[in-house]
């Protein structure tokens, strides 16, 4: 008996299609919990400012989530010998450690947990450099901690400390760490006895990044020093010499010397370069006219006098308290729908910089994660305070630089998966 064709509905022929099309679907995807796949960001009209990752299918903000207690962590422990004092929270007396439980999650995805072995064998023969101020310094040693907690004690290491230029290496594997000291990124210099800052030239700090596989910079809390903080006397700018300026300009242009060389001297193909956020600082917003004793960058203690005026919570380790700021905070911030605070201008600055670069770097955007982490900092658990400084944490404590373990390492995981997710 001849077969009969029966017209299908075009509601029931979109069902049936419908029913096909997820069949084909389940049969060709292998499902995972979760499967992150970084987006291309070579578009030269972008600068990275939401790195992106892909998790079964939606996108997700590697930068944008909350701090989840994780009791796995901390990856490392501050016998670490590379840690400097002044980030050496649990060797100075820090009397709590939940600070350490608590791991970085995106809204909607998981990032890989550090491998150091997978770190150092796919950059084998490889040179990583950390350029700026302190901050940099403390990503550096925690990156360092990282690795060498996830290899054998038998595995040679050498080290050279110096100034500007420190450099860590990893000796089976071939892979140098580095940091090199340069808070403003471009060049100082002493012209009769006096330290002039040249928003306009970068060579002689430039000399030293030619040839590193992966460069990470960062820069901004120097910028806002001043009095005796103030890490120059004068700035030059279009050849002329100016006692001071607006700090937000002067930032502006020498971070565009600085794009200029990278646009100009970096083989995108060869070497891979990251601009870290600026990190955020919890100083209260207070007026104040008295002395004070001051954390500053590579040391705390300094005694300055200034007339009685606005302190901005942004002004990094050199921020003016008399009232409490990170002393005593044990926790993260929760339920934070934005940022947790007044938004960096300096940020603004250096999106506008990335914005406009022929090769922008991929900006490892710490800032507001950073800013939830009030319980973070070093406080008064500084190596580089003496008893009676601490005994004074409203002038002594440290709201800028950040424990180790603790907060960088996270910066860093977030730099493994840029790297290599």
């Amino acid at each position: 008996m001849a077969s009969t064709f029966l017209p299908l509905s075009s509601s029931r022929f979109f069902a049936l299609l419908c029913i096909i099309l997820v069949q084909l679907h389940s049969n060709l995807i292998i499902v995972s919990s979760v499967v992150l796949v970084l987006r291309n960001h070579r578009n030269h009209n972008e600068h990275h400012r939401r790195p992106m990752l892909q998790a079964n299918g939606s996108s997700c903000d590697l930068f944008a989530g909350s701090w989840v207690r994780d009791d796995s962590y901390p990856l490392y422990q501050y016998s670490c010998p590379i840690i400097d004092p002044e980030f050496n929270c649990q060797m100075y007396g820090r009397p709590d450690s939940d600070y350490l439980k608590y791991r970085w999650q995106p809204l909607n995805c998981q990032i890989p947990r550090f491998n150091a072995v997978e770190f150092l064998t796919r950059l084998r023969g490889k040179s990583v450099m950390f350029v700026g101020d302190s901050l940099g310094r403390n990503q550096w040693q925690s990156l360092i901690c990282m690795i060498s907690s996830g290899l054998p004690a038998s595995s040679p290491t050498q080290i050279t400390r110096g100034d500007p230029l420190s450099i860590f290496k990893f000796v089976e594997y071939g892979v140098s760490v580095s940091f090199y000291r340069a808070p403003y990124l471009v060049d100082i210099d002493s012209v009769q006895g006096k330290r002039v800052l040249r928003l306009d030239e970068i060579r002689g700090n430039a000399n030293a990044w030619a040839g590193i596989d992966i460069l990470s910079f960062n820069t901004g809390h120097w910028w806002t020093h001043k009095g005796s903080l103030q890490g120059w006397d004068y700035m030059e700018a279009g050849g002329s010499m100016y006692q001071d300026m607006d700090r937000s300009v002067a930032l502006d242009r020498g971070l565009r010397t600085w794009a200029r060389w990278i646009d100009s001297s970096i083989d995108t193909s060869r070497t891979r370069v990251f601009f870290q956020g600026i990190s955020p600082t919890h100083y209260k917003q207070v007026r104040f006219s008295e002395k004070a004793q001051i954390a500053v960058d590579g040391g705390v203690g300094v005694e300055v006098q200034l007339a009685e005026k606005w302190i901005p919570s942004e002004w990094s380790a050199g921020a003016i308290t008399t009232a409490k700021s990170c002393y005593g905070e044990t926790m993260p911030m929760v339920g934070t729908s934005g940022y947790p605070g007044i938004y960096p201008d300096q940020m603004k600055v250096v999106q506008a910089v990335l914005s406009s670069m022929n090769k922008p770097p991929f900006l490892l955007d710490i800032t507001m994660l950073s800013a939830m982490r009030k319980d973070a900092h070093p406080s008064i658990y500084s190596g580089d305070l003496t008893p009676g400084q601490r005994a004074n944490p409203d002038h002594s404590a440290d709201c800028s630089h950040w424990c180790l373990p603790g907060l960088p390492d996270t910066w860093n995981q977030l730099f493994y998966t840029a790297l290599f997710y």
